[in-house]
């Protein structure tokens, strides 16, 4: 069998790559290792942990918040097992809607692990261990991530999880420990403090979700506490001993100092993920690595092996899957002759808590840092309307302009619908909007999305509702 490209991965990088390819007239084929395409972020990320996010949302208003709205009712009982059904239904209708998409695209799908044999050539290996030899022009790696590990501290899925054991507990744990205060710990901590679990994150650096931008990190933090969180920020976790019901964690601040432990029935694992290369064959053919071992590509996606490309989680860049799916497309569109671009300073990413916390562009610390200077407007949502008469006043929006050009460089939001409402940043500033153009929008009133508008306004310190 000959194909124009095989893609390695059907992840949203991977099976959105091939259906573009698909649409321009490749002759295209998918090696996907597990049962079900759709990658980590259909299986065991992004769309498990949004169901379950969704579920415990509704559990928490009902149990705390719908009689202050005039809504009488009894007190909720959990059914996590009907809960986990719930999630699984969201999950086998995402993937199942993947293999469609591959069908009828006439992409040839392949289940086994995919091993670059030589240059042109992918070897599948089944689970009953026979394999296939499959010839081709060009070749995509888009295996994605792994856990990251911390040494000496065994996952076992049980006492001490990783994200996708946290999916899976058949229990609300008493205490739960998440190591990491990133998206996925805080998501997922969530998701078990509402259900009613004692949540405490243990984070090595002084803050939580690095890379954020900090006054947003800042609020959220005390938002967060406030929802019963408790934080053990600047610490380092030195080791986890489990029983059979029960484990202790032993941690020291990270500037030095003496040892403190964390009793919890389950440690959450966190501390983010790792390109996943394992037996590709990528040294066999020669493909190399950076340091943190990432596939190097160059700004077309290729490696230094002719026919091998690369993209998503297993390249430089957040790891994303809306960034792998954009690569995906780019690289597809590259190989059939078009250029395929991938805009890097306009990616949002999206902390999907209650309030959500959403960003797009640079930081304040990464403008100060490149010595650019800048107007900051902000505007809170107890100014509102809508966010009033909802009860969802926390958080803010916050835009970051050029001070020279006025156009926008940033956008950083938590509060209510902050995930969707990043959108209408992310493509005023893929358009080059500056933030009059965003004031001189006229916003639909009651809305949330007038925050926006009035945080463009607030640049230029002439806000109207506060």
């Amino acid at each position: 069998m000959s194909y124009d490209l095989i893609v390695i991965g059907t992840g949203p990088g991977g099976y959105v790559a091939a259906i573009r390819a698909a649409q321009l007239g490749l002759k295209t084929a998918v090696v996907e290792k597990r049962k079900t395409h759709g990658g980590t972020c259909l299986n065991v990320g992004c769309i498990p942990s949004k169901a379950l996010l969704h579920a415990s949302h509704m559990f928490e208003d009902a149990r705390d918040h719908f009689e202050g709205l005039g809504i009488g009712v009894s007190a909720p009982k959990l059914d996590l097992k009907k809960m986990q059904a719930f999630k699984q239904e969201g999950v086998d209708g995402n993937t199942k809607g993947v293999e469609f998409l591959l069908k009828k695209n006439k992409i040839d799908a392949f289940i086994g692990t995919g091993r670059i044999a030589a240059v042109g050539q992918v070897e599948v290996t089944a689970e009953d261990g026979s394999n296939q030899l499959l010839q081709t022009k060009n070749i995509l790696i888009a295996t994605g991530s792994d856990v990251t590990r911390l040494p000496g501290i065994e996952i076992d899925e049980k006492a001490v999880v990783s994200s996708t054991g946290a999916l899976e507990l058949e229990s609300v744990p008493k205490r739960l420990v998440v190591i990491g205060a990133g998206v996925i710990g805080l998501e997922l901590g969530s998701v078990w403090r509402r259900l009613g679990a004692e949540v405490t994150v243990v984070e090595y650096l002084d803050r939580i979700l690095p890379g954020m931008d900090g006054e947003i990190a800042k609020n959220f933090q005390r938002i967060l506490s406030k929802q019963g969180f408790q934080f053990k920020l600047g610490a380092k976790v030195t080791g986890v001993q489990t029983t059979s019901k029960s484990a202790t964690l032993t941690f020291e601040p990270a500037a030095g100092g003496a040892a403190e432990t964390l009793e919890a029935d389950v440690v959450l694992v966190a501390i983010g993920r790792v390109p996943y290369t394992e037996g590709l064959g990528l040294e066999h053919v020669g493909v190399q690595k950076d340091n943190r071992g990432r596939v190097l590509t160059d700004a077309h996606f290729a490696t230094n092996v002719t026919g091998i490309y690369a993209i998503g989680d297993v390249i430089a860049g957040p790891m994303l899957a809306h960034k792998a799916e954009d690569e995906g497309v780019a690289v597809a569109e590259i190989l059939a002759g078009k250029a395929g671009h991938v805009n890097y300073d306009v990616i949002p990413s999206v902390v999907y808590t209650f309030p959500e916390v959403a960003s797009v562009g640079k930081t304040e610390e990464e403008l100060k840092g490149a010595g650019i200077a800048y107007n900051a407007g902000k505007f809170p949502f107890t100014a509102n309307g809508r966010a009033k008469v909802n009860r969802t006043t926390d958080g803010f929006v916050k835009i970051l302009a050029d001070a020279a050009t006025d156009k926008v460089l940033g956008v950083h939001i938590i509060g209510p619908e902050a995930g969707n409402l990043i959108h209408e940043a992310a493509i005023a500033m893929e358009f080059g909007a500056s933030s009059e153009d965003m004031a001189r929008t006229c916003h639909a009133h009651p809305t949330l999305a007038e925050a926006v508008k009035e945080a463009a306004l607030a640049v230029e310190k002439r806000a109207i509702h506060m």
